[in-house]
This record gives C-alpha cells, sequence and structure tokens, in this order.
C-alpha cells in the first residue's frame, strides 16, 4: 500500500504532503481542481514520462517521493537493482529537471525508470478515466481471464518458447540464405579452387624461378665465358697454368737460401697452384652444367607467366597469399555441406520448440476454457448488483494464430436487455463500461493480490441507487485492499474510511493557481457531501441527505 506521498512543483501542486490510511480513501473537489493530478504524480513513481510541461514557470524541477510497504513479489526486482527497502517500507522518489532530465531514486539509491516500472506493477493500478477503453484491448481482456485461471507458470513457458521458436525460425532463414547465396557461385568458387589448386603453389617458388629465368636467358654468354676461362687453364700443347706456378715454385724453392728475399715465396706459390686447381675444377663443372636449351628456358617463364596471372587474377602479393586464398575457397566450397548440416539441425530443433509450444497453448487454452464460464458467472453476478438487472455478460475463448501468448483470442460479449449479447466493445454504453470495469477490476484485485487500486471516477455514467451500489461495491473492495478512488457522485463519496478534498487556491502573490489537498471529517465531510448533492449553493435539505448518506455507512 502506499503510506505518503509528496509532491513539490507537479503542474499547479506547490507543495502537498499527504498520508493514506488503510482501506477505501475517497477523493472529491470541484470540477478543475485538479485531482486527477494526484494520479498523474503516482504515475512517475511508477516509472510514467516525465515531461517539463509538469514544471511550474515559477520552479526549475518538479519532485514527487512516495512512501510505500513492499510485496513479496518485489523484493527480486530490489534486490537485482541492489536497491533496498528500509524494514519493509520502500521510499521513492523521481525528479524532473526543467532541462529534460529525469532521475528516479529507491531509497539512497539511483535506478533506472524501468525499475519503477517492475516495481509498480506490484504496487499500484491506477485506472484512468478512460480505462473502459481497455474493453476493447485484445491484451487486456487476456490478462483479466489469465489473472482467473492461474497461467502464469504455463504464460511464462510459453512466451519464452514462442521467443526461442523465433530465433531458431530467425537462424534457418539467416542459414538457408546462406546456403542460396553459396549454391549460386558454386560452380564460381570451384573454378577458382581449381585454378589455385591445379597450380600446385609453393612458398619460394618464383624468386627461384626469377633466378633461373635470369641464367636461362644469358646462358650462351655464360657459356662462352666459361670456355675462355678453361683454355687459360687448359692451353692444349703449351704448360697450362697450374703446370708453369709449379714449375716456378720448383726453381724459386733452389734459390731462396741464396737470396733472402725470396723466402716463403715457394710456398705462397705452392698455394695458390692448388687455389688455381680448385677454380679450375669449378670452372669446369659449371662449363659441363651450363644449359643452353630453348625448351627450359620456356618452361621456366611459362611457369612465371602462370604465377603473375594468379597473382594478379586474385589479387595477392605472392604465393603464400595465394596459397591461403585457396584454402579459403576450398572452405567455401566444402561448406555447403555445414550448412545444410545446420539446417537440417535447425529444422528438427524447430519441430521440437513448436510441439512444445503447442502443448503450452493446448494447456492455456484448456486453462481458460475452465476459467471462462466462471469469471463470466461472476462478472454478470457483479452487473446485476449494480443495477443492470438483465444484463448478460459472456467469454468467449476463440482460436487465434499461435503467438507469445497462446493460440486464444479473449472476446467479452455484452447486451443489457439480455437477448443479442455482441462484443463489448461495441455495444456498451459508457455507464454500462462503467460498471463491467468495476466488476473486473474487484476480481482482479481478488486474484492478483494488488495492495493498492487507484479509480479515478470509475463511476462515470451512473447515478442514483446504482451509483450507491458502485460504492458499496468499492467500498467492499476496500476491506480487502487499500482503494483510493477520485469521484463526483455523494453515494460514493460516502463510504470509505477516510475523505480528501482538492481545492484550488492562488499563490500569495495572486499570480498562479496552486492545487491543494487535504483531510475532512465530521461536519466539514458533510458539508462537501452536500456540495456534492446540491452543486455551490448547499441547501439544508441537502445537508440532511449527507448526513443521512454518511450515517447509514457502517465503515465511518
Amino acid at each position: 500500500m502506499i503510506k505518503s506521498l509528496h509532491i513539490e512543483n507537479y503542474v499547479l501542486t506547490g507543495s502537498l504532503d499527504i498520508s493514506f490510511p488503510e482501506g477505501l480513501s475517497i477523493i472529491t473537489g470541484q470540477t478543475g481542481a485538479g485531482k486527477s493530478l494526484l494520479l498523474g504524480a503516482v504515475s512517475l513513481l511508477t516509472g510514467a514520462k516525465g515531461d517539463v510541461g509538469m514544471i511550474p514557470p515559477s520552479a526549475e524541477s518538479c519532485v514527487v517521493e512516495g512512501e510505500f510497504t513492499v510485496p513479496e513479489e518485489a523484493l527480486p526486482i530490489l534486490e537485482e537493482a541492489e536497491a533496498d527497502a528500509d524494514g519493509g517500507v520502500l521510499f521513492i522518489r523521481r525528479v524532473i529537471n526543467r532541462n529534460g532530465r529525469s532521475r528516479a531514486f529507491v531509497g539512497d539509491s539511483p535506478v533506472p525508470v524501468q525499475v519503477l516500472q517492475d516495481l509498480g506493477r506490484h504496487l499500484v493500478d491506477i485506472h484512468g478515466q478512460h480505462q473502459s477503453l481497455l474493453l476493447a484491448d485484445a491484451r487486456f481482456r487476456m490478462k483479466v481471464l489469465d489473472s482467473v485461471a492461474h497461467t502464469a507458470e504455463d504464460l511464462s513457458a510459453c512466451k519464452a518458447s514462442w521467443k526461442e521458436l523465433q530465433g531458431l525460425k530467425s537462424q534457418l532463414e539467416e542459414t538457408s540464405e546462406s546456403l542460396r547465396r553459396a549454391a549460386a557461385d558454386k560452380e564460381y568458387n570451384e573454378a577458382r579452387f581449381r585454378q589455385l589448386d591445379d597450380a600446385h603453389l609453393r612458398e619460394g617458388e618464383l624468386e627461384e624461378l626469377e633466378a633461373e629465368q635470369k641464367r636461362l636467358s644469358h646462358a650462351e654468354a655464360i657459356s662462352e665465358a666459361l670456355a675462355q676461362a678453361s683454355a687459360i687453364f687448359e692451353p692444349g700443347d703449351a704448360p697450362g697454368l697450374e703446370s708453369s706456378i709449379k714449375e716456378a715454385a720448383r726453381l724459386i724453392g733452389k734459390i731462396e737460401e741464396f737470396v733472402p728475399s725470396l723466402s716463403g715465396i715457394s710456398e705462397r706459390l705452392q698455394s695458390a697452384r692448388i687455389d688455381i686447381a680448385d677454380i679450375r675444377e669449378s670452372v669446369a663443372d659449371a662449363a659441363s652444367a651450363a644449359d643452353v636449351s630453348p625448351d627450359r628456358l620456356q618452361i621456366v617463364e611459362d611457369r612465371m607467366g602462370l604465377i603473375y596471372d594468379l597473382l594478379q587474377k586474385f589479387g595477392c602479393r605472392d604465393e603464400a597469399a595465394l596459397i591461403a586464398e585457396k584454402a579459403r575457397y576450398a572452405e567455401v566450397v566444402s561448406g555447403t555441406d555445414a550448412l545444410e548440416e545446420r539446417i537440417a539441425s535447425l529444422r528438427k530443433e524447430i519441430d521440437s520448440v513448436q510441439k512444445r509450444h503447442a502443448a503450452l497453448c493446448e494447456a492455456l487454452h484448456d486453462a481458460r476454457s475452465k476459467a471462462a464460464p466462471g469469471l463470466a458467472s461472476d462478472i454478470q453476478e457483479s452487473l446485476r448488483f449494480l443495477e443492470l438487472d438483465r444484463a448478460v455478460f459472456g467469454i468467449e475463448v476463440r482460436e487465434a494464430p499461435a503467438g507469445p501468448e497462446g493460440s486464444d483470442a479473449i472476446v467479452f460479449t455484452f447486451d443489457a436487455s439480455g437477448r443479442n449479447p455482441e462484443d463489448v466493445a461495441r455495444c456498451a454504453s459508457g455507464g454500462e463500461l462503467s460498471r463491467i470495469m468495476l466488476s473486473l477490476k474487484a476480481i482482479m484485485a481478488r486474484y492478483s493480490g494488488m495492495p493498492t487500486l487507484f479509480f479515478d471516477e470509475i463511476d462515470t455514467g451512473v447515478s442514483g441507487s446504482a451509483a450507491d451500489r458502485m460504492g458499496r461495491m468499492i467500498c467492499d473492495m476496500g476491506s480487502d485492499m487499500q482503494v483510493i478512488a477520485i469521484t463526483h457522485l455523494p453515494q460514493v463519496a460516502a463510504k470509505g474510511n477516510a475523505h480528501f478534498v482538492v481545492e484550488k487556491s492562488f499563490s500569495d502573490d495572486g499570480s498562479f493557481p496552486v492545487t491543494g489537498m487535504h483531510r475532512v471529517d465530521g461536519d466539514d465531510r458533510v458539508m462537501e457531501i452536500a456540495r456534492l448533492l446540491s452543486g455551490e449553493r448547499i441547501t439544508e435539505e441537502a445537508v440532511a441527505n449527507a448526513r443521512s448518506l454518511l450515517y447509514s455507512n457502517t465503515t465511518l
């Protein structure tokens, strides 16, 4: 329940502090005094969107603070938000600044507005002046029936399975599209893979080929130079270079001891002869290995041309990049098999989840179909209590396309005369809609355990004894929960545990109107009921009637 409310600089409200008791509290006031501002302020505490238009010109921000008792269902939300309830009491604050920034607090902890929305569902239920239009809302009708049918567990599982199903279908669509693209490009990808595979590439090959091509393209010059060099080493009939050096070494060796300056020359000549012998053999080997075959040169140049073409075609720098590209195409070409396997797996998963979802839809349908007659009967009984003596009210559970809440469409049918019930949204008058909504709210409150219920003129379009009965029904609801009802009917206002009056006055300097609210008791309450009965000119008869209305209620 809501224990107290502090409002500062909200629309026409300067500063307002008010405490609410348990049971039924009534709020009345002149038309335009600002009664509905209270609900607007409370809605901010439940995460409603803030607007800088709420802030009076004289202020920079508006503040709304509420003190609530904490229902058990709200504890997991508080734990997740890392916010505490002090001794079972929950303090919520909302600040709207003129710059458009909104801040929300639970206790002293700043929280996202979403946390207030999550908490709000367990703290209050606000019935605005136009909420009777919800009867045309398919989700509201479903919520009403589900609250009675106790479908929470199956409904949660159904929503989860539907979400899982949509996720799997999305994956299937994406994978199928990938397969379609892969199939469309299959021949192209296979041809490119074969090109690279047939080339039998290896890293460093091009560098080797370029060196060989350079050698082969100069083969004749190389052969000629090697032949001339060999002739120097092997000059034919004349002594060769190696033999000449050997002879020189022998001759110098004979005279070294007589010519000190020639010491060691013989050994150096012997060393030079050995080096020249090695050089001669190397030149001879090179000469015999020199390839002047034009066929080999053509093979090398053809191979180089192939690699150059592949590098250009595939946009690669070297053979390593071409080899990596080949591996990528190999994966793409073989990837269709993996895609086909994934599609088959997804279809099996979808089939399994669809069966599970269908079973949950069936369970929800059975529970709703079982609960619908009893709920319809309760509502019809309430409507007849509210002086719709011939009214018939029905609830039909019709087949609908499967979705997150099952495969049902809930239709409320109504006819005040009891002859031809139709969809309630098309055939009920304003007063009838008010009575239907009150009946629904009374039943939902009984099943959902909502701690506080706000009514904003739910009695619109009703008067006389029917209004008195609506007051009695609202009062009965107040015996099990906290109910705060804004009303313009004296028959309703006379009920309840507490009565508050909203009045409009002007600021101290008279420059702008200010909305205030205070509790009335005793004679003050009698006079407020009398005003509702007779208007601004309160007659003695109205006062007497007001006393009769007030003191005939056992709740006072």
